[in-house]
């Protein structure tokens, strides 16, 4: 438990204090963002606002984690390393997306393509190493078999290992780029997803408590009493040290920002949730507990998917968040309104994980 809190406190500080260093850097080189001009007109006054704050969020996260180790004297496990490792690969992704954009003054950074082989490469590497590093109880830290609160029945490698590695490897980078997207998405007003991030990353630390004290560890087989997640008190410590740093970013992210965290920090942060999700073996029951990116996902979607069908929209703007917006809604409202529904949906997720141990 220690090691959680000087986790959080330890990013937090370093958020919070090096964010406006950080700014000043930005500002001194005009690294600023560039705003989209199909989006809301109310949008154009941030243009020039210093973004790749992912940055901060990246190193503070990295510093409480490894600060917590230095000061409890142990070792850094293999889950939690994993974790890191998706958060800062899909995050150098992010910046060089975001250096683009402000070098070229465009609102396209990275081509789609070499998107995507950018974050396949980070993907694939971590799918294939999380099936690697079995402990003495033959346990990796994921698992071919789905799982929704715990691994399900049905496992990707019915045909074999070979074929298992394969379609893991496919299911990984699916969840991988669906929650990239997500918070990439809900990346579109001052401190949205940000916010959103902070409520579901803290989820997770308790998620991760819970699935310490009913650990599986000493035993080969999981039950309905205890959770098979691999270093579920590790995992719990690097969503500390996210949520700190998420709340020391937050202080210069909300309206009005003084920095965006852009592709980096959206990126890092849907890497870093699909990591969270995949070693504690939470894979569905994420999508609850992230419902509000769950949400706004589906509205792009929606909107897609009618316009091509009808010729008509759905909303006034996609994501979400721009319809309210161009609906005269106000941008704090907006905000804090979202907020609360992702309280919403992350109470209702650790209610379906409590009650699922409590009915087992």
């Amino acid at each position: 438990m220690r090691a959680l809190l000087i986790s959080g406190g330890l990013a937090m500080v370093v958020a919070l204090f090096g964010t406006p260093l950080f700014i000043r850097w930005l500002v001194r080189r005009q690294y600023g963002q560039f705003i989209r001009q199909d989006g809301p007109t109310a949008h154009f006054t941030k243009r020039g606002t210093p973004t790749m704050g992912g940055v901060v969020i990246i190193a503070a996260s990295l510093f409480g984690y490894f600060g917590s180790k230095v000061v409890t004297g142990s070792a850094p496990t293999t889950s939690a390393l994993l974790a890191l490792f998706l958060m800062t690969g899909l995050g150098v992704v992010g910046l060089l997306d975001d250096y683009i954009k402000i070098s070229r003054q465009r609102s396209l950074g990275l081509r789609a393509r070499w998107k995507i082989v950018g974050q396949g490469l980070v993907g694939v590497a971590f799918s294939v190493l999380a099936l690697q590093f079995p402990n003495e109880h033959f346990r990796t830290p994921a698992s071919t078999q789905v799982s929704f609160i715990r691994d399900t029945n049905l496992d990707l490698a019915f045909k074999g290992a070979t074929v298992g590695l394969i379609l893991f490897v496919i299911w990984a980078n699916f969840l991988i780029t669906a929650w990239s997207n997500a918070v990439n998405l809900t990346d579109g007003l001052d401190g949205l997803a940000t916010g959103v991030s902070l409520i579901v990353f803290g989820a997770y630390v308790v998620v991760g408590i819970w699935q310490n004290n009913q650990s599986c560890q000493n035993i080969l087989t999981a039950g309905p009493r205890c959770y098979e997640t691999r270093d579920p008190l590790d995992l719990a410590i690097v969503a500390a040290a996210i949520t700190g740093a998420l709340f020391g970013f937050l202080w210069w992210n909300a309206s009005p920002a003084r920095i965006f965290m852009g592709d980096t920090g959206s990126l890092a942060l849907g890497g870093a949730l699909a990591a969270l999700t995949i070693l504690s073996r939470t894979e569905i029951l994420g999508a609850i507990i992230g419902g509000m990116f769950v949400l706004i996902v589906l509205s792009d979607v929606i909107q897609i998917g009618f316009f091509k069908l009808t010729g008509k929209r759905v909303f006034k703007m996609a994501p979400l968040h721009h319809h309210f917006e161009l609906s005269g809604w106000g941008e704090v409202t907006i905000v804090i309104r979202f907020w609360l529904i992702a309280g919403l949906f992350v109470a209702v997720g650790v209610g379906v994980f409590y009650a699922e141990w409590v009915t087992g």
